[in-house]
């Protein structure tokens, strides 16, 4: 679902822990080099708020290592690409490296220990991919109950609301069927996911009620469990209809861009009138009235532009608002647009995100601490190896409904050329469509084969790929970058909060 598909270790974290014991018979790495390729595509090390990381690709580990390993690390890859795969000595190493030769013959002898246990994959091991994947099961819908909105936001992918067609409402009869549909086509799987969106989706509340009216009675006769999102600006997130949604344990995303200078530059109301004192106030109340646990599940939801790159700025004012689930994403706008990301932006980007690790890390400590969405990684379990390469699902997984009923892969698909994948009364009819999407894989995309983020990333957004390349195979180069610094940024936050608990 949009907003709220949380990145996944496959595996716990560890600290590097120097002098472990002998094991027989261990990989010697001076015996056997790996090659320069193998250990770029496999050992990503890496440093973020003051603290340096080794990301085991394969298995998804972290360690924690010191300044000696790291430039042991750097003197390995260096000498495997001069030297081919001829024998390297630790005296060389070392010497290349400015490391005692003892030191360096421990971390080589724990590099090979944690080899062998398991815990970091031989750079030039082969991926483990699946023989198949198999058929997508439709298991999550984005309904867009309304083609309107009553703001009219810069930066809107979806033409303010209109998603490039005439302003419209859902009927409840379509959603229903909608609802129908999912029910039919997600065969086995139990849990089922739906997210009200538009557009503004309290513009057509009354068909958000007997959609999910709809629902539960789905689930009452099918044994099946309907988790229900609605992404809304909070405009008129009123105290009944933020009643409405406690009561029926409906997550929410609430549009908000943090600071008022920031938030009003962008996201106007359709006079284009201000609108953070509004849109804040009425989201503040709403999180208030939370209950406790997954059934009070909410994020404030901003986007940072380049006239924003010190987003951090705005991700703390919301925590200090009150907000304790946040998340933020770069736009995707096409080159000319004044809000698009440019490569020049990228240094203030990576520093904001660089604050925020040491910020949220020292929060934490201080026993104030809140959630950042792409910070939240799951250390004791990953998703699939399915997934891991395919990544959202859209058009096998996931598909978006538009007002009359039409489907597409995604909801931000809606609207381009080429992807109506069938209605909601017939059905998927164009089953190619969503072939063509399980076909860009990692493993298809030159960009992603060999890149250390594969398996987190999962090949990015197949929509920014399609608007700013005009192909599902080639992904979005700034986006990439800026997702390779966030899950670097992530995997640190997670790496101290170890770290501290050890």
């Amino acid at each position: 679902m949009p907003d709220l598909l949380p990145v996944c270790l496959q595996d716990i974290v560890y600290a590097w822990e120097p002098g472990l014991s002998e094991i027989a018979d261990i990989l010697d790495i001076e015996r056997r080099r790996p090659s320069a390729a193998g250990i770029r595509r496999n050992w990503h090390w890496f440093q973020a708020a003051d603290a340096r990381f080794l990301l085991d690709v394969q298995s998804g580990s972290l360690h924690a290592i010191d300044d000696a390993a790291w430039d042991v690390l750097e003197a390995l890859v260096s000498s495997c690409d001069q030297a081919g795969t001829r024998e390297c000595a630790a005296a060389d190493l070392a010497a290349a490296a400015g490391v005692d030769v003892s030191q360096t013959e421990e971390i080589l002898h724990d590099l090979a220990v944690l080899i062998d246990e398991g815990t970091l994959a031989w750079p030039d091991d082969e991926d483990p991919v699946p023989s198949a994947l198999g058929p997508g099961v439709v298991k999550a819908m984005c309904l867009h109950v309304a083609h309107d909105c009553d703001m009219r936001c810069g930066y809107c992918f979806a033409g303010t609301g209109g998603f490039g067609g005439r302003r419209s409402l859902m009927p409840p009869e379509i959603a229903c069927a909608a609802l129908d549909l999912l029910f039919d086509i997600s065969g086995h799987v139990k849990h089922l996911d739906v997210d009200f969106f538009g557009g503004e989706p309290l513009l057509a509340m009354d068909t958000v009620v007997r959609a999910v009216e709809h629902g539960r009675k789905l689930e009452a006769e099918t044994g099946k469990v309907l988790k229900f999102t609605i992404t809304t600006n909070a405009t008129r997130l009123t105290p009944e209809i933020g009643k409405f949604l406690n009561d029926n344990q409906i997550a929410a995303v609430l549009s908000l861009d943090g600071r008022p200078q920031v938030h009003d530059a962008v996201r106007k109301g359709a006079s284009g009138e201000s609108t953070f004192d509004r849109c804040s106030a009425n989201a503040l109340s709403f999180v208030k009235t939370r209950p406790e646990g997954p059934d009070g599940e909410y994020y404030a939801r901003g986007t940072y532009t380049r006239k924003n790159t010190d987003f951090v700025e705005d991700v703390l004012f919301l925590a200090d608002m009150g907000f304790a689930s946040i998340s933020f994403e770069p736009v995707v706008s096409p080159p000319s647009s004044p809000y698009s990301i440019r490569e020049s932006d990228l240094d203030e980007i990576y520093r904001s995100y660089d604050r925020l690790v040491r910020e949220m890390d020292a929060r934490s400590e201080e026993g104030r601490g809140f959630r950042f969405f792409h910070f939240d990684l799951d250390v004791a379990k990953g998703p699939c190896l399915a997934k891991r390469l395919l990544g959202c699902g859209a058009g096998r997984e996931y598909v978006a409904v538009t007002p009359d009923g039409e489907l597409y892969p995604c909801h931000q698909f809606v609207g381009r050329e080429g992807f109506v994948m069938g209605d909601v009364f017939h059905g998927i009819e164009k089953p190619e469509i969503g072939e063509r999407f399980g076909a860009a894989h990692i493993y298809a995309k030159e960009a992603c084969r060999d890149c250390w983020a594969r398996y987190l990333c999962s090949g990015g957004c197949h929509a920014n790929a399609h608007q700013m390349n005009g192909t599902l195979m080639e992904p979005y180069a700034i986006g990439c970058m800026i997702t390779r610094k966030r899950l670097e940024s992530a995997l640190a936050f997670a790496g101290l909060e170890s770290l501290r608990c050890a």
